[in-house]
């Protein structure tokens, strides 16, 4: 089996790689813009794991990036069983004072590249044959499939907030294609799965560690690994969609009617508690 894995240098990208080849024995293509990080984790896993590891570096912000990317698997013979898309940015700025390739930057990597991924890898996955052994097969006790999607959405899908307005309307873009696409691959053959979680324990939101702590603490933040193992169970047994916790769970009808006062209020306070 062979798994790729964007933004797979650090954060929930790496986590992914690891759990990955220790917990499946899954082969790695590993993609990220970072290249030294990236040589350095494609080789840590391959020494600890056994398992095989190809790091690759690609700016995915590129509107062309996916397009070079599947021509590189093909060129090289790399047969992708499993689509880890995560690569993600997050900033947190006024809409018109944010320079437009910022806005580009974050419209190409979460969804021109993702859907194109999608559709690339996904006509390849439909007209996989799979083996004798590979139909014996069984993952999380559920009968293997020709191919497997992750897409990774967030619980900010369903909240209108300023400042975050580009971020959270890619997400809002991913849940939705995702599920819809899950109509589409599912009867075929693949399975796709989009994960919404709440705040992830990692540096993309540029929280101090301390109120890193306390957000785990609190169970309003999810570590990475547990994500991380729960989404890759979800998606070997074909589950359309996952929100992680019960207080997002809770939350998100709420998030759709906040009184306004109550989102300036926060917008007003949030540079407080990033670095």
């Amino acid at each position: 089996m062979l798994s790729l894995v964007t933004g797979a240098s650090s954060g929930i990208g790496l986590q992914y790689a690891t759990q990955l080849a220790r917990d499946y024995h899954s082969d790695l293509l590993l993609v990220s813009n970072q290249e030294k990080e990236l040589a350095e984790v494609a080789q840590n896993l391959k020494n600890e794991y056994g398992v095989n590891t190809i790091p690759h570096y690609a700016d995915l912000s590129k509107p062309e990036a996916a397009d070079l990317l599947f021509a590189y698997c093909k060129e090289n013979g790399l047969v992708v069983d499993v689509l880890i898309n995560n690569a993600g940015v997050f900033f947190f700025n006024p809409y018109c004072e944010t320079a437009t390739k910022r806005i580009d930057l974050m419209l190409n990597l979460h969804m021109i590249t993702v859907a194109k991924l999608c559709r690339l890898f996904g006509e390849e996955m439909i007209n996989r044959q799979l083996t004798e052994q590979e139909q014996q097969e069984k993952i999380h006790g559920c009968k293997r499939q020709k191919g497997y999607i992750l897409n990774m959405s967030s619980m900010s899908a369903w909240m209108a907030m300023p400042g975050i307005q580009t971020y959270n309307a890619t997400k809002a873009f991913i849940y939705n294609f995702s599920k819809s696409l899950w109509y589409e691959l599912k009867p075929k053959g693949v399975n796709i799965t989009v994960m919404t979680p709440g705040a992830v324990d990692t540096a993309l939101f540029g929280l101090a560690p301390n109120l890193r702590k306390l957000a785990v603490n609190l169970t309003v933040a999810i570590p990475p690994e547990k994500l991380v193992k729960r989404a890759l169970r979800k998606m070997f047994k074909g589950k359309k969609a996952d929100m992680p916790g019960v207080i997002n769970h809770l939350a998100t009808p709420l998030l759709k009617h906040t009184p306004d006062w109550l989102v300036f209020l926060a917008i007003k306070y949030v540079g407080r508690f990033q670095k």
